[in-house]
């Protein structure tokens, strides 16, 4: 089947997929989120179809007001086919329960796919901002000045009691949930994994997968996240996630240090075997390539690899993902037809000298 058009949707990849920023050896990238629901209007999963298409409105006359709208891209989702919808996904600009919701609901996303706003999912409005690395404060900053733009054209619910009202118990008060996306390879090597998630639960904080709540952690890829938020202030919440993520890259970086010293035959070995295969072959899995690429991008930051950049595996981490070789493609295809396509993604990607 063919894909209908999606030229709204820009090709180019998000800021936090460059590979730069503090700790960017170990953090992808920070987002910081924000829950927020308007007066006047029932919950998501209570509200009418009218009634969200009323509150869609508000909010897009509340970025005209801000004069927002000309920064952002603006997308009804019901609109929109549902591959183009695992794309917005895969590249984290909304969740996996949004994208499979049913009735009137949207995304707003600035070009540089920092900013995201989700309307209509479980609260009426989910914003975020995604930075590259370990920079929870600058991401912190500029979500809230989206948040007060839109706060004075709308009318928040509150409580004196409780703060921010938010359609789950765990996001009231701040409604803010701050994740940091990390590269655990040698924690997962040397089978230590298990011991950052029992030191983060005491802290009061989860790891998750890949894309949150639910998933799986493909490629050694982990989102360290705050749990609750009622009680606490931002600055508070904000503080304890820089007070536990030291200790995970302290942790990271020791057994990253023994496998060097100790093993590093063994996991020069393991390397550049993923990068030969990653050249070479002709069908590769999602699972495949992401185990390959945690492999590669530890070779590079230990320095067995040099004419990769973790940019150049930033893009093929997203451009490799089903929904985004469908959309490249226009048209959907098998499994197996995705398997050969990533592999000719990959092997054009990983061209000796390209990068």
């Amino acid at each position: 089947m063919t894909l209908p058009a999606f030229n709204l949707f820009p090709h180019l990849l998000g800021e936090w997929l460059k590979g730069t920023g503090p700790e960017s050896d170990i953090v992808v990238s920070t987002r910081v989120r924000l829950a927020r629901n308007l007066k006047g209007y029932p919950f998501t999963l209570r509200a009418t179809p009218q009634q969200r298409d009323e509150l869609m409105l508000a909010v897009s006359e509340a970025l005209k007001a801000a004069r927002l709208e000309k920064s952002v891209v603006a997308l009804k989702l019901d609109d929109v086919h549902a591959i183009h919808r695992d794309v917005l996904v895969e590249r984290h600009l909304i969740s996996r329960e949004l994208a499979t919701a049913e009735g009137p609901r949207a995304v707003v996303f600035g070009r540089g796919e920092m900013l995201s706003i989700m309307v209509n999912e479980e609260d009426h409005l989910r914003l975020q901002w995604i930075k590259s690395g370990f920079d929870v404060d600058r991401a912190f900053k500029a979500l809230v000045k989206v948040d007060k733009a839109l706060e004075t054209r709308l009318p928040y619910v509150t409580s004196p009691k409780y703060g921010y009202l938010t359609a789950c118990p765990t996001n009231l008060g701040t409604g803010i949930r701050v994740s940091v996306m990390v590269h655990l390879p040698a924690l997962t090597l040397k089978d230590h994994v298990q011991k950052v998630f029992k030191a983060a639960e005491k802290m009061n904080h989860a790891i998750r997968g890949l894309y949150g709540e639910g998933t799986r952690a493909f490629g050694d890829f982990y989102q360290i996240s705050n749990q609750a938020t009622l009680g606490r202030s931002e600055e508070e919440i904000i503080e304890s996630v820089k007070a536990i993520l030291p200790k995970v890259l302290e942790y990271e970086r020791r057994m990253r240090g023994t496998l060097f010293s100790d093993e590093r035959a063994l996991v020069e070995d393991k390397v550049f075997r993923a990068l030969a295969t990653l050249r070479s072959a002709r069908m590769l899995n999602v699972q495949e390539m992401m185990s390959h690429l945690s492999l590669l991008r530890l070779g590079i930051d230990l320095g067995f690899v040099n004419e990769i950049s973790a940019k150049t595996l930033n893009e093929i981490f997203i451009l490799g993902q089903p929904s985004h070789l469908q959309r490249e493609e226009g048209r959907e295809m098998t499994p197996g037809e995705r398997d050969k396509k990533r592999a000719e993604l990959v092997r054009s990607r990983l061209v000796v000298g390209r990068n």
